[in-house]
């Protein structure tokens, strides 16, 4: 990694206390980055910010709700402030819920596209404008391989994702003349805090990560392969390999990516336990 373009960089990091936040905020921060960890939960933070500082590096942790206008405002406001500038925002935060959408609340929708999507539109929306008067900046918005490939059982998630990835896109080609990068990550499954402890309807979490396909990505490696595109201005980093390969199923061989969608939602319901609530068509109907 190019260490030497974060020296002396101002960076906000949402998420920042836990996984993959975590993890960029500490490598930032080694490698000369002054890092504002932002996170709701702020003792979580201050630890992360602790860490940091013994180490000899520069971190600040704040308080955050990404899903208040306000809140992502204060932070972005209050950064600018102190620091005279900020040079990349990591727009991070995020929360999946896990099952099928016969079984999902549409407060289930809410608290995952409010986060996930809502909290990139509100660092968006409040940092990019500093970024066009500085005449520099860079915005990375954490999306997933769910953004490029929409596979069952994580519908919020996936909706959630698919417009990041869209918008990233959008904001990349307007922000250009202004010298402003977008980024867009789009990592396969990571060893966090997410996967061991997701919320899963009608299914237990530790059955959920057990039908995990793949090999869990290190978050320390997944943090190094971001952080290496970001300093070469990749617009999208997507990895492991198998993500570009889901994505290239997905958009030329729709039937194929059909029938792995398909298997995918059998195995699921091998452990799907009967949803308690749950009215079929005909049940509605009925009254």
């Amino acid at each position: 990694m190019r260490t030497q373009i974060f020296s002396n960089k101002v960076c906000i990091v949402t998420g920042g206390a836990s996984g993959l936040g975590r993890e960029m905020a500490k490598q930032l921060a080694a490698s000369g980055a002054s890092v504002v960890l932002a996170d709701i939960n702020e003792a979580a933070a201050q630890e992360v910010a602790a860490e940091i500082a013994q180490t000899g590096g520069s971190a600040t942790a704040i308080h955050v709700d990404v899903t208040d206008a306000k809140s992502v405002q204060a932070l972005v406001e209050s950064t600018a402030a102190a620091f005279r500038r900020i040079d990349y925002l990591f727009n991070n935060a995020g929360n999946a819920i896990g099952g099928e959408i016969r079984d999902l609340s549409l407060e289930a929708w809410r608290r995952v596209i409010e986060t996930n999507l809502f909290g990139v539109i509100h660092g968006v929306h409040f940092a990019y404008p500093i970024m066009v008067r500085q005449g520099a900046g860079h915005i990375v918005n954490t999306c997933s391989v769910f953004g490029m490939a929409p596979v069952p059982l994580n519908s919020p998630y996936v909706a959630s994702k698919f417009a990041v990835f869209g918008i990233s896109h959008a904001l990349a080609a307007e922000a250009r003349a202004f010298g402003v990068d977008v980024s867009v990550i789009c990592p396969g499954y990571l060893q966090t805090a997410m996967i061991n402890h997701m919320d899963a309807v009608n299914a237990s979490t530790k059955d959920v990560v057990a039908q995990i396909p793949v090999k869990l990505v290190p978050v320390q490696r997944a943090a190094q392969i971001v952080l290496a595109g970001v300093a070469h201005k990749q617009a999208v980093i997507a990895f492991p390999a198998y993500v570009s390969i889901l994505a290239f199923i997905h958009r030329f061989l729709p039937k194929l990516f059909m029938r792995l969608g398909l298997r995918q939602v059998e195995r699921f319901r091998s452990i799907r336990h009967a949803a308690v609530n749950w009215k079929t068509a005909a049940d509605i109907a009925g009254h």
